[in-house]
């Protein structure tokens, strides 16, 4: 949800329901690295309430844009860093065999 001017588009607060600090502060870190931003922050507005608020300034863009595109960032982040666990688990595990490996696969 958007929360912001009619007439100045360029600064908004979105609130993010079900989500806490380890989506806010992803989007906040990325958001900063885009040279569009001035101000970029986000707060949660009480422990026992799952909502997130992320208040976005930029330069002049819209900032619901420049918040779409940074989402799109992270997006592409993540699926870069799974891609390569995904092959680092796959190599370790082509390298060692599982009796090697200090593995009890009879374990309950």
């Amino acid at each position: 949800m958007e929360h912001g001017s009619l007439e100045d588009s360029s600064a908004s607060t979105f609130s993010i329901m079900e989500e806490d600090h380890t989506l806010a502060n992803s989007v906040r870190f990325v958001l900063n690295q885009d040279p569009r931003v001035a101000f970029c922050g986000y707060s949660i507005p009480h422990p026992s309430e799952n909502k997130v608020n992320i208040r976005l300034q930029t330069t002049g863009d819209p900032a619901k844009d420049v918040l779409k595109d940074s989402l799109q960032d992270l997006m592409v982040m993540c699926q870069h860093i799974r891609g390569t666990f995904d092959t680092a688990v796959a190599d370790f595990r082509g390298n060692k065999p599982a009796d090697a490996m200090d593995i009890d696969l009879n374990k309950k």
